[in-house]
């Protein structure tokens, strides 16, 4: 069973480049409706790959990525928390602070680069700032609307079995709560990774944000379609390999 849909994802895959190649060849070559140069190729992209990959600029662009990403992502976690708990235990904040979490949620994380920029200038701490704000307030609405889904029979229970305060959270809320954290925490990475393009491409001197905008410059667009490839690359494997991966393990230990 595993071989066939290993053998029937690399047949989707293949499928997918040779219509790409289909559809270069004809805005390209058949038709002329485009010059080669503004239109991706997968030989071009793959050359491009390999080019990166040999003289280094991949490897140091990917590094500097996620190193800026683990650090604003474990800043948003804590600050998410944190947010969250006080919704959780301040009626005042839940109708006050809540309704502007919300709001702020939605606005596009790039708005937060020019004030990036003039706080704290052309660097590192300008990008984990943007990743910051795009984050952490998606992670403290996860956090308020896991415990809140909690059955409350389970805290009614520990009240009675006299479960003080440090307890209940420990060994009730924290354990319930656990598989729907870790999907708002898959949902935190997401917009993370987004955020931290945003800051990369307009303020950033290294990373696969600024190997992106030399594409443009260079006007190379098989080296911009190639950033772009990794980009969505390592945002499936971390998806995959780290979050998805512990949430089934949460859910197949407990027989989920």
């Amino acid at each position: 069973m595993k071989r066939n849909h290993l053998l029937g994802n690399i047949l989707f895959f293949a499928g997918l480049i040779l219509l790409w190649q289909l559809f270069y060849m004809a805005a390209c070559d058949w038709f002329a409706w485009v010059k080669p140069y503004a239109v991706p190729n997968p030989s071009g992209v793959l050359s491009c790959f390999f080019f990166l990959l040999s003289d280094g600029t991949l490897a140091a662009a990917i590094g500097g990525s996620l190193f800026r990403v683990l650090a604003g992502f474990l800043l948003s976690v804590f600050l998410g928390v944190l947010f969250g708990v006080c919704i959780l235990h301040s009626a005042y904040l839940n109708r006050n602070l809540k309704p502007l979490i919300l709001g702020i949620q939605t606005l596009p994380s790039i708005c937060w680069v020019p004030f990036a920029i003039l706080w704290f200038g052309l660097t590192e701490r300008a990008i984990i700032f943007v990743v910051v704000m795009g984050s952490a307030f998606g992670i403290a609405l996860s956090i308020e609307s896991c415990v809140k889904n909690i059955p409350p029979i389970y805290i009614q229970a520990a009240k009675t079995m006299g479960v003080d305060a440090y307890h209940m959270y420990l060994d009730v809320i924290f354990p319930a709560a656990l598989p729907s954290f870790v999907a708002g925490l898959k949902q935190g990475w997401s917009f993370a990774w987004r955020a931290l393009m945003s800051g990369e491409v307009m303020s950033a001197s290294a990373g696969l944000g600024y190997t992106l905008m030399v594409g443009r410059d260079l006007a190379d667009i098989n080296q911009v379609m190639t950033v772009m490839l990794v980009i969505i690359l390592i945002g499936i494997l971390i998806d995959k390999g780290i979050f998805t991966a512990l949430e089934y393990r949460i859910l197949k230990k407990r027989g989920l």
